[in-house]
């Protein structure tokens, strides 16, 4: 999930994956239910009523990400509650509940809110369309009890495996102006925990084709649709190809536009199960220029993959995150090659390359905790050109020959391990040099990230040079060459 605002070109991705905790804080002890959540639209007001299941001082949001210009936590600005004697505050890393004398928050809470469109860091975004209609994360409604404030600070960032004492909430969608979409079907209300999806209150248009289910915005650039819908099956075929089967071959594509923003080019994308969603921003993208077209595919590319490298397989841990998101940089970077050979893939790796060695010199695992998301996607495409060089010279083959044992392996299991990952590079290579440098910039960065960096792509056959102390790439084959 590594957003940023640009003048130039920002893309920017995320995928959900499973995650791992160390060393829990306390949390209340109470039977095994759920608290309850109804999300109602009524006119242009929205309001979420809680019905909390047990009495706890402190509630916690499961998804607290910061808005990624500012880095201020988005449901504060966007949230107001409405219940006397609850506070919505931060907590360290937290959004939180909190009752404001102490003691239990009230079982009942009511809160009013007013969806906007935010670029977050490693999260899931609310979508306005510009017609009035809103698509919820599902996940955005989601908390647990704590024992006390103080518990929420040592409340760790990655919750897979954490024990939580209630399940995530039971949540009811409701829009009075009519009827949601929700999983492709228009439902007068749907309730449902851990939906996983993204919840359409109003009238987008959903257009269905044998490939593609697609709900986009009525004002959004029409050759942005035009290029999803040409270009997404190409590039799903591809993987399918190469991978085998991925979590679904029919997504459905949710594009929302928030409009022609002077000086900005922006394209932001998530995965959910079965849905791709996508916000696109700017002046720079309202006409298919050569070189945001380019770039549009790419991204479709990346946002693509993730049916492969994110839902099918998916990290361990959330400091594993350049696993899927540097892998699937790397996808995209192959199959846009592919399809469109005059497309510069050694320009696009360039920057993966010059972005990794700019992040490095602090712990590559712990970027997310800086908010560096993008040492994450850069870093782990570099890791994936290493071993796609490393499987070249054993067999010829390309990044997708290196991959597709992974998953095929982890398709039981859905999780794709770092051990895993570099025990198989260990194996391809022969070089356990390669690994012990990898481990090296995860684990504690490097102040000669340049120089590691040009070591691991010297030894695994990849083409470069130094210039100045720059590692600059010369061309590298397609995919597929010589496999």
């Amino acid at each position: 999930m590594f957003r940023s605002a640009m003048a130039a070109l920002a893309v920017s991705m995320l995928t959900a994956g499973a995650c791992a905790a160390a060393s829990p804080p306390a949390a209340v002890e109470v039977a095994d239910s759920r608290p309850a959540v109804t999300v109602t639209r009524d006119g242009e007001s929205w309001t979420a009523d809680y019905r909390l299941d047990r009495d706890a001082p402190v509630w916690a949001f499961f998804s607290s990400s910061l808005i990624s210009e500012s880095r201020r936590p988005w449901r504060l600005e966007q949230w107001r509650v409405v219940t006397p004697g609850v506070v919505l505050e931060r907590i360290g890393n937290r959004d939180v509940l909190r009752a404001a004398g102490g003691g239990p928050v009230p079982r009942e809470v009511r809160i009013a809110f007013t969806p906007r469109t935010e670029n977050l860091e490693a999260d899931y975004s609310t979508l306005v369309f510009t017609d009035g209609s809103v698509a919820l994360p599902s996940g955005q409604f989601d908390l647990f009890p704590l024992a006390s404030p103080a518990d929420v600070a040592e409340v760790p960032a990655d919750l897979n495996g954490y024990p939580m004492e209630a399940g995530p909430a039971l949540v009811t969608w409701r829009d009075q102006n009519g009827p949601v979409l929700f999983r492709g079907s228009r439902v007068a209300e749907v309730t449902e925990a851990e939906a996983n999806t993204y919840v359409l209150f109003g009238q987008a248009d959903i257009v269905e084709s044998e490939r593609l289910t697609t709900v986009a915005d009525p004002q959004l650039p029409g050759w942005i649709g035009d290029a999803i819908e040409t270009f997404a099956p190409r590039v799903s075929d591809l993987y399918a190809e190469r991978l085998g089967a991925g979590q679904t071959a029919r997504p459905t594509i949710m594009m929302s536009w928030t409009g022609p923003t002077p000086g900005r080019t922006s394209m932001g994308g998530s995965v959910m199960p079965g849905l791709i969603v996508m916000a696109f921003e700017g002046e720079g993208v309202v006409q298919p220029t050569a070189r945001v077209l380019s770039m549009s595919r790419w991204f479709i590319g990346h946002e693509s993959a993730h049916f492969w490298l994110g839902q099918v397989v998916s990290y361990e841990r959330v400091r594993d995150a350049w696993i899927t998101e540097g892998g699937a940089d790397m996808m995209a970077i192959r199959a846009t090659q592919s399809i469109d050979p005059d497309w510069d893939a050694r320009a696009e790796l360039q920057k993966e390359v010059d972005d990794c060695i700019a992040r490095a010199d602090e712990p590559v695992a712990e970027a997310a905790e800086r908010g560096e998301h993008r040492a994450n996607y850069a870093c782990g495409a570099v890791f994936a050109l290493v071993a796609e060089g490393a499987q070249r010279r054993a067999t010829g083959g390309d990044w997708f020959d290196f991959l597709k044992p992974l998953i095929d392996a982890s398709r039981e299991d859905a999780v794709l391990t770092r051990d895993e990952w570099l025990t198989a590079l260990d194996e391809v290579s022969g070089d356990p040099s390669l690994r012990r440098d990898m481990e090296m910039l995860l684990d504690q960065g490097s102040p000669q990230a340049a120089e590691v960096v040009a070591g691991l792509l010297e030894r695994a056959g990849v083409a470069m040079r130094l210039e100045a102390g720059r590692v600059v790439l010369d061309q590298t084959p397609a995919p597929g060459a010589g496999s």
